[in-house]
């Protein structure tokens, strides 16, 4: 993993202990709080305004349900909060406790679509303007898994230490969508305390711009 790492991010593996990190700065954290208010803004005005009427309609006329889909995930400091996402599958009991798979018959056509473009993030900026989620972050999980996560992975409550984020390391990397295998959800903490440990405004930028690239591809699914 270091390998394909340093292709795409030309930075060095650091060992550092968490009990400081750089988003503990005061001018760290007016940084990228500056960023994730002018992103999430822009997001919303130019791009939202317009989108949530035209994806509401198509939800709605394949589909009976709601037009947003709000489920309870894992936040900075361990605080749960309603993350903001299109629906894209049919209403079903399972949608907090059955993960989302390839080819899954709960996904409507729309919703097919939404996620292989990840449109169906993009009311996340809704979450990023109230201050429960960052643009680039650890990825959040649905509550229940993530109960499951902390007793499987040692540490892994340390990714809480910042607010999740819309897009991330280990999603540019490709790790994401369904989680079917151990190494796979050990792999993405690993990357995100990687990033928690060496935060930079230059690695934000550099993961949101490789994260726009997915997306204008369509290889940014997430199952």
């Amino acid at each position: 993993m270091e390998k394909r790492f340093n292709k795409y991010f030309p930075l060095l593996f650091v060992a550092v202990s968490l009990t400081e990190i750089p988003l503990d700065k005061e001018v760290n954290k007016v940084l990228k709080r500056g960023f994730d208010t002018f992103f999430s803004l822009f997001a919303i005005l130019f791009i939202l305004s317009w989108l949530i009427p035209l994806l509401a309609l198509l939800i709605k006329w394949e589909s009976k349900g709601p037009v947003f889909f709000l489920q309870k995930r894992t936040g900075a400091n361990n605080r749960e909060f309603r993350c903001i996402k299109f629906r894209t599958m049919v209403a079903n009991p399972w949608s907090d406790t059955l993960q989302a798979t390839k080819n899954d018959p709960r996904v409507t056509r729309v919703g097919a679509f939404l996620r292989r473009f990840s449109l169906d993030e993009m009311p996340q900026f809704i979450n990023v303007l109230k201050g429960e989620m960052s643009v680039v972050g650890p990825r959040p999980h649905a509550v229940p898994m993530n109960l499951v996560f902390k007793k499987q992975i040692d540490s892994y409550d340390n990714r809480h230490r910042i607010k999740p984020g819309i897009t991330g390391l280990a999603q540019v990397l490709g790790y994401r969508g369904e989680i079917s295998n151990h190494w796979q959800i050990r792999s993405r903490v690993r990357l995100d305390h990687f990033y928690i440990r060496n935060w930079s405004f230059f690695l934000d930028l550099t993961i949101v711009y490789k994260t726009m690239g997915k997306l204008i591809t369509g290889k940014s699914e997430v199952y």
